[in-house]
Formats: C-alpha cells, sequence, structure tokens
C-alpha cells in the first residue's frame, strides 16, 4: 500500500505561519507522500509562498505541489514555484515525478489545469480568438497530465496518480452554484486520465464541493480541498501493483488524517 496524504486551498498568510506544522510534523508516522492540491496561497505573493514552504520543509516525506488560481494572482508564480521548490517541495505543471514506495514506483503526473465546463455545458474552441485561447489554456494543461501519465506507465509505476487544482469531473462539484461549475473544471482533465490511465485523481478548488467522485473510465477522484475535508489532510491507502488492481482507494478516519482544531484561519477567503 501507498499511504497518500493530500490537501489543497490552504489559503496560507502570514498570520497563518505555524497553524498546519503541527499536524505534518508527524506526516512521516502515517504517510509516504503528501500532495498539496494549489491554491497554496491567498494572493500569489512571495511572503506567502514562504509561510507555506516554512510549514512543508522537511517532513520526512516527499512533498509534490500544483499551484492554483490563487497562486497565479500576483503574477509571480514562477517565484512562488521557485519557494517552494527551495524547500524541497516538487511543483508539477505537465510533468511527472517517480517515488519509491515500499519497492514500488508512485508516479505523480500534475498540472494546474483551468476551467470550460464538462460534457454537455463545456466551452468550445470557436468563435472570438479570446474564447479559443480560453479553451486552447485548458487543453493545454490536458494535454500535458495525459503525456505525464502516459510517461508514467512506460515507467513501470505500480501505482498512478493525477494531482490537479482544478475539477476533472461535476460530482465533486456537488454543493456548488451549478452557474459556476464551467468555471471550476474541465472534462478535458478526465479525458486525460481516462485515455492514460490512474489509480486515482486528486484536485482542489471546489471549497462547496463533494470529496468522493469517478471518472466515466472508473478512476476515483477525491476533492481534497480543505474547506470540504475540514482537517490539516485527508489520507489515502492506495494499492501498488503492476498492472493496477480496481481497489479503491480508502480514507482513513479523521482521527488519522490530521485533524486539527481551528484550521479556518488557513482557508482564507472563499474565492476559488
Amino acid at each position: 500500500m501507498a499511504r497518500v496524504a493530500a490537501v489543497g486551498d490552504i489559503h496560507l498568510g502570514p498570520d497563518c505561519r505555524g497553524l498546519l506544522r503541527p499536524s505534518f510534523e508527524t506526516l512521516h508516522e502515517s504517510a509516504d507522500v503528501l500532495l498539496l492540491a494549489g491554491d497554496l496561497t491567498r494572493h500569489g505573493t512571495v511572503e506567502e509562498a514562504e509561510v507555506v514552504a516554512d510549514e512543508v520543509r522537511d517532513l520526512g516525506v516527499p512533498v509534490v505541489a500544483v499551484l492554483g488560481n490563487h497562486d497565479y494572482h500576483s503574477e509571480r508564480e514562477t517565484d512562488v514555484a521557485r519557494v517552494l521548490t527551495d524547500a524541497g517541495v516538487t511543483v508539477l505543471e505537465g510533468d511527472s515525478v517517480v517515488l519509491p514506495v515500499a519497492g514500488e514506483k508512485v508516479g505523480i503526473a500534475g498540472t494546474k489545469g483551468f476551467c470550460g465546463g464538462f460534457a454537455g455545458r463545456s466551452a468550445g474552441e470557436f468563435g472570438e480568438r479570446e474564447m479559443k485561447d480560453f479553451v486552447r489554456t485548458t487543453r493545454r494543461g490536458a494535454d500535458g497530465l495525459r503525456r505525464a501519465l502516459t510517461e508514467l506507465s512506460a515507467d513501470g509505476c505500480g501505482a498512478r496518480i493525477a494531482l490537479t487544482h482544478f475539477a476533472p469531473v461535476p460530482d465533486t462539484l456537488a454543493g456548488e452554484p451549478v452557474e459556476i461549475y464551467p468555471f471550476l473544471g474541465s472534462y478535458l482533465l478526465a479525458e486525460a486520465i481516462d485515455e492514460s490511465g490512474a489509480d486515482l485523481a486528486v484536485h482542489g478548488h471546489a471549497h462547496l464541493g463533494t470529496e468522493h467522485g469517478m471518472t466515466a473510465a472508473g478512476v476515483r477522484v477525491r476533492n481534497v480541498a480543505q474547506p470540504v475535508i475540514r482537517r490539516a489532510f485527508a489520507l489515502y491507502h492506495l494499492p501498488l501493483a503492476h498492472p493496477r488492481t480496481d481497489r479503491d482507494p480508502t480514507l482513513l478516519a479523521p482521527e488519522r488524517a490530521g485533524q486539527t482544531p481551528g484550521l479556518s484561519g488557513a482557508r482564507g477567503s472563499r474565492g476559488e
């Protein structure tokens, strides 16, 4: 089994320094990897990124992240990624990383993703240049995720995880206003996951959404936005086998999944 801890949308700022560290310091006892599903900062500033870096530095397990829209807000996403990388975090965007776990390989492919909507209710690459650019942005992210997952398959990974910020399926958006579904994710991400194959897909972004979902091909999807999981991180057990099995990643009980009182200060503003 690979033990996968994951959280997104922690929205840390200077007033949150040290908030998550107590839960993260014992992470190595229960998890093999920590996934960060974007929106790690409130406004994408270097100062905020440094707070995040201090929370996840030297945890004793690999930390893998994608950025979210909040992390892009100040147009310093490169600097935000650099600060995290300097703290030992692997920041993915259209690429992947392979980690050794229990004598097997766990591959993680990541991209921020983007908007566009879902099958039957989605934006099309037609008309004004602005609309085509909008959809092409989503398509580029999905294509990068597809390539990265395909490369992991060639590497012979015992488990593959797709890590995004935006949602690949509408299932995990249940609870959000349906009017904003097109701004919370895109079916193109799910197509990439299903075509290339994965054992688990993890995302954030939908603060009012639902934790559990599934792609059309049966890949389990988990929304780990902190306002959804309501603790420092969710913890899943993922079977290690090659080829992949169809066993369900299992959510551990909250008391063993980083539950920490008073986490509301880490969530920041709601803006997805």
